[in-house]
Order: structure tokens, then sequence, then C-alpha cells
């Protein structure tokens, strides 16, 4: 016997539930990012059925049941599959958006939109008098991003390289892509009191033939505390696991050496430790967790 589909109704109340349950654990109350959980519809962000999930160690499987209702899980929904591109964990989103703190009125870049989805979260917090610029590599799901945004006017997609934005200064960056250094203009564009929230990580080691499309890591929140400082207030978010930055410029590019000294320093712990990150001036001499060309991050406070 066939299940009856939920109505929009019900649906309503399961996503007011999901709200809840993914902001439950913030550090602080955050009702306008519940709101955004609980008003924007997920299935609309991942396609028509069927779908399909990521379930360790790296393969997916399809979901057999077209019902909405099966998009309000915290798991992760393939968008692009042969890329290993997901549509994210709610709960890991909801944390770090939580970080971020988009505020009304707030200018925000994000890389890496997908199809929109977060997107849609961070503009919903900022309201109508703030901005979301989208930054999203993949053409196809650029233009699925646009009509999936049409509803809210303060959110602009642009088919891009994340690396080279912003190009004006900015309340906050959002970066959905594992990098093993932060693009110069997320930092340089930063403006006093901006935030940073972006996933350091090296690649996974290959389980086949193919190189890894995955970045592992920890994500990490950036602040600006004053106009023209070169050490930035920084903390860990925690583990970090996100496709990895595509970009046809150098911005993100690291010798296999720093590659190296990274992976060497994610393996041996100590990035909850980390209180700032220091950019384009020497490393601290005695009180690093991981230094790269231009930039370190650093045990001591900013």
């Amino acid at each position: 016997m066939a299940r009856t589909p939920f109505s929009q109704d019900e649906l309503a109340i399961v996503r007011r539930a999901f709200a809840r349950q993914m902001t439950a654990l913030l550090r602080r109350p955050f009702p306008a990012l519940e709101e955004a959980f609980a008003t924007e519809r997920r299935e609309a962000y991942l396609g028509p059925p069927p779908w399909r999930v990521a379930v360790p160690p790296g393969g997916y499987r399809e979901v057999p049941d077209p019902d909405p209702v099966i998009a309000y899980q915290d798991v992760l929904f393939a968008l692009a599959e042969a890329r290993g591109v997901n549509n994210g964990s709610p709960s890991l989103h909801a944390r770090w958006i939580g970080a971020l703190s988009p505020k009304p009125g707030d200018r925000v870049l994000h890389v890496g939109a997908g199809t929109g989805y977060y997107t849609a979260l961070l503009a919903r917090c900022v309201g109508e008098s703030g901005r979301v610029l989208g930054i999203e590599v993949d053409p196809a799901l650029a233009e699925a991003a646009r009509r999936n945004l049409v509803h809210l006017p303060q959110a602009e997609i642009v088919a891009g390289d994340g690396a080279t934005h912003p190009d004006e200064l900015v309340d906050a960056v959002y970066v959905n892509a594992s990098v093993e250094r932060p693009a110069p203009p997320w930092l340089d564009r930063l403006a006093p009191g901006g935030r940073l929230v972006f996933p350091l990580g090296v690649p996974m080691e290959a389980r086949g033939r193919e190189p890894s499309r995955s970045g592992a890591g920890v994500g990490l929140l950036v602040q600006r505390t004053g106009a023209r400082s070169a050490i930035l207030a920084a903390r860990s978010l925690g583990p970090a696991y996100f496709v990895r930055a595509e970009s046809a410029t150098d911005a993100l590019t690291v010798s296999a050496e720093e590659r190296e000294i990274l992976r060497t320093a994610l393996k041996a712990g100590g990035a909850e430790f980390v209180r700032s990150l220091r950019w384009r001036i020497p490393p601290s001499a005695n009180a690093n967790w991981h230094a790269g060309a231009d930039w370190s991050l650093s045990y001591e406070e900013p």
C-alpha cells in the first residue's frame, strides 16, 4: 500500500522542528537563522528526485521515497556526484553560520554556493537591507541557484572563481570549499569587524586511481578587529571535510612543501588552541600552529 505524501501544512511543521533541531546547539540563540531554516524548502534546492545521499566511506545511495519530508535530515544530498559536490550537512552549516553571525544589512560573500540553499539562509539573515553575493564555479549549479533564489532580491549568484572575489569591502565571507590557504581578497577586503569562515584542509588520500576531490582539515573563524591590523582573531570550528576548491588563478596555490607542513600540523592536532591569523607579516617567533608563505596561524592572542 502506497504511503500518502506529507501535505504542505505538515511539511511546514516538519521544517520548523528541523530548524529547531539544527540550531539547538549554537553558542547563542539565533532566531533569524532558525526562521530561515524553517522557511526555506530544502527539497527545492536538491533537483528532481530520485535523490542520492552520501554514505561513508565516500559513496552514494539512491533514496527511493520522493516525499519532500526526506530532505529534513542531517544528511548530504548529491548535487554534482561526479565532482563530489553535495548539499552539505545542515547542522554543520548551522554552527558555522552561527559563528559567522550575519546581521541585517551585512554584505556577505558566499564562495561555493552550489544550488543556493545556504546562500538563501544567509540572505534571510541579512534581510532586504543586506546583500549576499554567491559565487559558484560550476555554471550549471550557478544557473540552478539563480532560479532557486528569485524570491530573495538581496541574493545574487555569479558563475566564476571565488578566489578572485570580493571586489569591494564586505562584512562576512563564507567559504564552502576546502583550501590550503585563504585567498587574498577574502582578507584584504574584509571590513573592520568583518568575519571569515573557511575550511582549511589538504587533499584526502585517494581510495582508488583517481586523486581525491575532497579536502580534510579544520574550519576556521577569522575576525578583523581593526581597520588595518595584520593580526586577526582566529579560532577553530572543528573538523571539516569539503570538496576541494577550484581556481583558475594561483591565489589558492601552495608549494608541495607547504602542503606537507599543513598536513603534519593537521595530523598533530592543536588547531583548537589557535587564537590569531597573521597576514602578510612574519610568523610568530615561537607560537605557531602553521606557517605558510605569507600568512600563519598562531597560538598568540591578537
